[in-house]
């Protein structure tokens, strides 16, 4: 049964926009407008709710998050310059990605044909898969992107900058010859740092990005420091409250994060990223700004600017949602070489290579 209580409470995010929605949808005259009373005043009382505070009286960040969505950082060339869409439209694409997702689950056929689409390289079945399915949703708007500056909701590449994919960025840097041994390989084969080469997206981040699984987060905080977990690739992000920069030339994975409360919103600056390090084309000049600001329906409304005149026309600006997982839940941990078999074969194909071009 349908209630007006769908507001209170969202620590499982793809069932809250599945009753909200549908509420929304099959409710009508007078039903809906006494729901719509309703909501309005639970929104009211959330608002007069108070977040949750550490000792220091600062929000409290803590606990296990998610930011899987099926919402694309980059705006859909059909939604134009429209930056939010209507509940039922939300309700169609969650919806939609429910369905995709129980086709792929079927079991196969044995007698099918084989595939056509010349996609090999995706070893994974959706079995695996955990994007999320849920819109995001932000101060009651559901968003066409992620991307909310420039209005188009795209990234503002400059017409000269280096028209390069993650895979040719990183062929670049270690020349002609990529498979020379382990230290060659990408971040991602050796374990360092979860990186999508198709979309650039990174987990870890800065900035921190859904993928196609293990999108999770452990924030821990104390007065002095932030340090947030992704689980993939187990990496632990170190934020310092106030205090300077690294110099310039000191270059991290994940980059030199510093960050001061303006108000009850935490802001984070990110600088002197590592060179293997690339977000959507930057270069060693980018600068992150993030800011994660507690609501009292109990998520955190994440938001990041890329600043990098050498690859963007002007700074561009994405917000998500950090949901909240259930209570109980854990990160596991994210073994990555163990029983990985992909580095050791790399480097033999490559070996076998050389011994037939003898």
């Amino acid at each position: 049964m349908l209630t007006n209580s769908l507001l209170t409470n969202n620590k499982n995010p793809d069932r809250l926009l599945t009753r909200m929605l549908l509420a929304a949808v099959l409710a009508a005259g007078p039903t809906l407008t006494a729901q719509a009373q309703t909501q309005e005043q639970e929104q009211d009382q959330n608002q007069n709710q108070e977040i949750p505070r550490t000792l220091e009286g600062r929000p409290d960040l803590q606990g296990i998050w998610t930011n899987g969505t099926q919402t694309p950082l980059q705006r859909p060339s059909r939604y134009g310059d429209q930056r939010t869409m209507s509940a039922e439209e939300a309700l169609d694409m969650q919806q939609g990605a429910q369905q995709r997702e129980q086709r792929a689950n079927a079991p196969s056929d044995p007698d099918r044909a084989p595939p056509t689409d010349g996609n090999t390289a995706a070893a994974y079945n959706t079995f695996w898969l955990d994007r999320g399915s849920q819109v995001v949703n932000i101060d009651g708007e559901y968003r066409t992107s992620m991307i909310i500056d420039p209005a188009d909701g795209q990234i503002p590449f400059r017409d000269d900058a280096p028209e390069q994919n993650l895979m040719e960025h990183w062929r670049d840097i270690h020349g002609d010859d990529a498979f020379l041994g382990p230290e060659m390989a990408t971040i991602g084969e050796r374990c360092l740092l979860f990186y999508d080469f198709r979309t650039s997206n990174s987990s870890a981040g800065p900035p921190m990005m859904p993928i196609i699984y293990n999108n999770n987060y452990q924030i821990v905080q104390t007065p002095d420091y932030v340090v947030i977990t992704a689980e993939m690739m187990h990496d632990a992000r170190i934020i310092r409250l106030q205090g300077e920069h690294l110099p310039p030339e000191v270059h991290k994975w994940m980059g030199d994060s510093v960050g001061h409360w303006d108000g009850d919103t935490l802001v984070v600056t990110t600088r002197n990223m590592h060179p293997q390090q690339s977000h959507y084309g930057s270069g060693p000049g980018l600068e992150v700004t993030e800011t994660f600001r507690m609501t009292t329906t109990g998520e955190i409304v994440y938001s990041f600017t890329m600043n990098d005149p050498v690859a963007y026309t002007q700074p561009w600006t994405a917000e998500m949602v950090l949901y909240a997982r259930p209570e109980g839940d854990r990160i596991y941990e994210y073994a990555c070489h163990e029983g990985n078999y992909a580095l050791p074969g790399i480097l033999a194909g490559k070996r076998r290579q050389e011994q037939q071009a003898e």
